[in-house]
């Protein structure tokens, strides 16, 4: 009986010399409300709750929820490799509103750029995350997301990693942000969202090498070379200012990998971008 309270006795003094790791009011399981909105946060495995961690936020597609992004094992698997946050905002409706899109082509995209900037803001002071090291990736729909984020609030992201979805039309003239670092990942037989866009009720979407061409005039991005990574073959830019603007290819169709939002965050991290 002496060696059992013992045992338990030096069980329970463990447990209190372990460092606590913060409660959240909000994560994987629970909306982090913001006004009328919200997102979902997965901090990566075997995190101590304090020690700053950057994030990779992630735009859903169309009709997706944000509990649909953090309940894909792939990502939140993929994000925790990487040691950083994963975090899945929220669409007000089915879909975002962005310019061009169908059925909103008189939008400026204002109410979810100023979305973006509430969650950066509530993100960084409810969560260890460093403002410092953020990417935003996005699928289809998202990646349509990604690329007007990328025009319009291109400092407040490290870094873009848009997939199979660019611009509607009309593209932008130009962009008010300054030249940004981007990946952008797309299939060869997509038919959902071509290459070059295809007609969708009212509108259409944009022709992905146009939007390419866009960034490369207003960047001052340089030659592309060839870079090809098993699956994918990719074309990289670069400006003087060291940043890169990446095209990449695949063979399939309307797709996503959580390889390639890993690939994007590693060659980021090894430019010292991450």
């Amino acid at each position: 009986m002496k060696r059992s309270f013992a045992a338990l006795l030096s069980a329970l003094l463990l447990l209190l010399s372990l460092p606590s790791v913060p409660a959240y009011a909000c994560g994987p399981e629970s909306d982090c409300v913001i006004g009328e909105r919200f997102y979902r946060i997965k901090m990566p495995d075997g995190h101590d709750g304090t020690t700053p961690v950057g994030a990779i936020i992630h735009a859903h597609g169309y009709k997706g929820t944000a509990k649909g992004i953090i309940s894909s094992r792939s990502l939140t698997k993929m994000a925790s490799r990487l040691g950083v946050a994963l975090i899945a905002p929220k669409s007000a409706g089915s879909d975002w509103v962005i310019p061009g899109a169908p059925r909103k082509r008189d939008v400026d995209g204002s109410i979810e750029f100023n979305y973006f900037d509430a969650l950066i803001e509530d993100a960084i002071t409810r969560f260890p995350v460093d403002r410092n090291r953020l990417m935003v990736s996005g699928f289809s729909a998202g990646g349509m997301m990604v690329w007007n984020l990328a025009c319009h609030r291109g400092n407040r992201f490290a870094a873009f990693a848009p997939v199979a979805g660019t611009f509607w039309e009309d593209l932008p003239a130009s962009c008010p942000s300054s030249p940004v670092n981007l990946i952008h990942t797309h299939g060869t037989r997509d038919k959902t969202v071509p290459l070059a866009g295809r007609r969708i009720a009212d509108t259409k979407q944009g022709d992905i090498r146009e939007a390419l061409s866009l960034f490369t005039r207003i960047g001052g991005f340089g030659k592309a070379e060839q870079r090809n990574r098993s699956d994918l073959e990719c074309q990289r830019r670069m400006n003087t200012d060291g940043k890169i603007l990446e095209f990449c290819t695949h063979t399939g169709g309307h797709s996503i990998k959580a390889q390639w939002l890993e690939r994007a965050w590693r060659e980021f991290e090894k430019l010292g971008v991450l």
